[in-house]
């Protein structure tokens, strides 16, 4: 059969559950998660290969509004470029819950080419499934879904026909990866951002989104160990304090969890060395967000 390759954007706002979406498209976790928003800083790209079909997913940040700093902007601008090029876009909103944010990733769907799906996420929490075709087609003025997807990504409710959906729109193509390939992120990408997934579970309430880490040193011993060594910035004296916690508890905490993840994900030993450093302003730094990789322009 002919080879056939899609590549498939995920957008919508903060929250509603793209991240977990893709990682249950694939198998597998590559984009890390948590209950608070903007957790996704930039996008993820997964691939999907099964037989002649390629499906190449775009995890991206969430669209938001009426924050000015320019990590903000960033954020935006990439989830933005994800639409270019792309064979489908998958708009994920949460239920029936509509805010002036799922209407800047309406907007932004309905501008470009591609087909575009209204996924309609977390459904085995309504109470009436009936309402969801009214719900859509009161959307649809201002966008043409070529389809209403309900689906529950946690529970992996509907995903099968999202699937076969994305499948049908594929065109005849040669595979962009190899079929062993699940990502074009780097090991050493992942290790930063698993450091970053346990920060925000932890202390998501008390630092949201004041925290930013760098991967400063990535290497694999003769015994075919890793030892990485991973900064985390955070912009004020009294932030490091809470990130270290009392005797050292808490960063100690973080980079247990962060260390037996990679483990599991790249199936070595992994040495972790964490260390925590004030950069003021850091957030609003565009000099400074693309040294930490927070760049759209950049390498995916």
């Amino acid at each position: 059969m002919p080879e056939k390759c899609a590549l498939v954007a995920i957008i919508g706002r903060p929250n509603v559950g793209k991240s977990t979406l893709m990682n249950h498209l694939l198998g597998q976790k590559l984009s890390i998660t948590s209950r608070k928003p903007q957790t996704t800083r930039q996008q993820i790209l997964g691939v999907r290969t099964e037989g002649s079909v390629q499906l190449v997913f775009i995890d991206t940040p969430g669209l938001h509004s009426g924050q000015p700093k320019a990590m903000n902007r960033l954020m935006n601008k990439a989830a933005l470029s994800a639409l270019r090029d792309v064979d489908v876009t998958l708009l994920l909103c949460d239920r029936m819950r509509w805010t002036e944010e799922d209407e800047l990733a309406l907007v932004a769907a309905s501008k470009q080419g591609a087909s575009v799906a209204l996924v309609i996420n977390k459904v085995d929490l309504l109470t009436d499934r009936e309402a969801l075709l009214p719900f859509a087609a009161s959307l649809s003025d201002q966008c043409a879904f070529d389809a209403v997807l309900p689906i529950s990504a946690l529970r992996q409710q509907g995903l099968s026909e999202l699937i076969r959906y994305v499948e049908g729109k594929a065109p005849t193509s040669p595979h962009l990866f190899p079929e062993d390939h699940i990502t074009d992120k780097s090991q050493r990408f992942f290790a930063g951002e698993l450091v970053r997934e346990k920060i925000i579970r932890q202390l998501g309430d008390e630092l949201p989104y004041s925290t930013a880490v760098e991967v400063e040193s990535f290497s694999e011993n003769s015994k075919g160990v890793l030892h990485i060594g991973v900064l985390v910035l955070v912009e004020r004296a009294g932030q490091k304090k809470i990130l270290i916690g009392e005797s050292g508890g808490r960063i100690k905490t973080i980079g247990t969890a962060a260390r037996k993840d990679m483990e599991r994900m790249f199936g070595q030993k992994v040495m972790l060395k964490l260390w925590v450093k004030v950069k003021a302003g850091w957030s609003d730094d565009v000099r400074a967000l693309k040294t930490l990789g927070l760049d759209p322009q950049g390498d995916r």
